[in-house]
């Protein structure tokens, strides 16, 4: 009696403050995946409130009156899913000189295309780490408000970078030029480069830190930024409340950012037993994108990918899973992110079995991508986990995820807010 005393008093209580006309929606299924306390609960019913939840309890507690009622029967409902890296202004299929041929307007488009494709694929939030012409934030405010589905974007805008490095555009002559305003090469300018992203709606900084598998002409392990300029960088966005992600692939980049403070590290391939450590003693994530190697791969030749970069895949690929293998044994912070845009948006889950086949089990590759990366966001008040006072950003699948993770690569119910996006 006391505890439905509690979630009476609970529901009274959200009705009593929602606005007028705000609707309520109850979900009940038969499995939910607790990624708070890292179990299975059976037969959940969570209640939606103006888009937020209000209750998380047990099929048969009190329904509030005139509530719209969503029963998935014998699905596993989850979180909605996170994906920490990815570029929705990004087409794989046109890459290399391919993309050369559109305006460059075109690939807001694009973005279009992808933030659809991603949040049906059950991806409900994502942090957009790079695009040009301030195309991500375009996507926010046109999902925002309400002209185009997608997930909640956390943007970066451009990513930063020094001349002649990985976000720099390295393929033409010196008679051409392209313009770049995130280019810089000292401390200051750096600052400088912060501050003006941030102005455009820069919620992160991307960092490239060291070179890159796609970009041409440069070493995939090779630092790019001095340390004074990373911490410069970090030091700048810390101070406007912004976290700092870093393309690093090499090792010595990767301890100088670590060193400088950034919050994440993405790809982190070539990482050791020092980086771990500093990882650990810093609080900072690695945020490893383990399955695009299959594809770029496989597919790279024929969508333009350059044939340094296709080398440079065959050579860091396996040397990147096995740094995650070793990373997250060493009890380092892990993320999931994918790289979409380098493979089809809207893939992104395929990288669950990746995590689990190199040493990850299911429940903790699940909260890779939602009770971690609404922490990794500072958000876990809006995300990451079916929690009271966050968003109803649900998915469910058919079966059990514990058991097969790659159940998630075919959500078959995705909702937003409390409305339905797929069923």
């Amino acid at each position: 009696m006391r505890r439905f005393a509690r979630i009476a008093a609970v529901l009274a209580a959200c009705t009593a403050l929602a606005p007028a006309g705000a609707e309520t929606v109850v979900v009940t299924a038969a499995h939910m995946v607790d990624v708070i306390a890292g179990k299975e609960v059976d037969r959940p019913q969570v209640t939606i409130v103006d888009g937020r939840i209000a209750a998380v309890g047990h099929q048969g507690d009190a329904v509030p009156q005139g509530a719209k009622t969503i029963d998935l029967g014998n699905r596993t409902l989850l979180p909605g899913l996170i994906d920490m890296h990815v570029h929705l202004t990004s087409d794989p299929h046109l890459s290399g000189y391919k993309g050369l041929e559109y305006t460059d307007t075109f690939w807001t488009v694009v973005g279009v295309a992808n933030a659809k494709k991603t949040l049906e694929a059950g991806f409900t939030t994502v942090r957009n780490v790079g695009s040009g012409n301030y195309d991500d934030v375009a996507l926010k405010q046109g999902i925002e408000g309400g002209y185009i589905p997608g997930p909640r974007i956390v943007p970066a805008t451009y990513a930063l970078g020094s001349t002649g490095g990985h976000c720099d555009a390295t393929e033409f002559p010196p008679s051409i030029t392209v313009p770049s305003p995130q280019i810089a090469n000292s401390p200051e300018s750096f600052r400088a480069a912060v501050r003006t992203v941030h102005k455009y709606g820069a919620e992160v900084i991307k960092v490239c830190m060291t070179g890159g598998v796609l970009s041409k002409g440069d070493s995939v392990g090779a630092q790019q930024l001095t340390f004074d300029e990373i911490k410069a960088i970090v030091d700048e966005a810390h101070m406007l409340g912004l976290r700092v992600a870093i393309h690093a692939h090499g090792t010595d980049g990767i301890n100088a950012g670590l060193r400088a403070g950034v919050d994440t590290v993405e790809h982190a391939s070539l990482a050791d037993e020092t980086s771990f450590k500093l990882a650990k003693e810093h609080g900072a994530w690695f945020d490893m994108d383990i399955y695009n190697d299959d594809y770029i791969l496989a597919e790279g030749a024929k969508n333009g990918v350059f044939a340094e970069s296709l080398a440079k895949e065959k050579m860091i690929g396996l040397k990147q899973r096995q740094t995650f293998r070793a990373a997250h044994a060493a009890g380092v912070k892990m993320l999931f992110g994918t790289d979409g845009g380098v493979y089809p948006n809207g893939d992104n889950a395929r990288q669950f079995a990746k995590m689990v086949e190199w040493g990850m089990t299911p429940i903790e590759a699940i909260q890779a991508a939602t009770k971690s990366a609404a922490e990794a966001l500072d958000r876990t008040k809006d995300v990451g986990a079916i929690a009271v006072g966050r968003y109803g950003d649900m998915v469910a699948v058919d079966g059990d995820p514990l058991q097969d993770v790659r159940l998630l690569e075919h959500p078959s119910f995705v909702m937003k807010g409390g409305e339905v996006v797929k069923d």
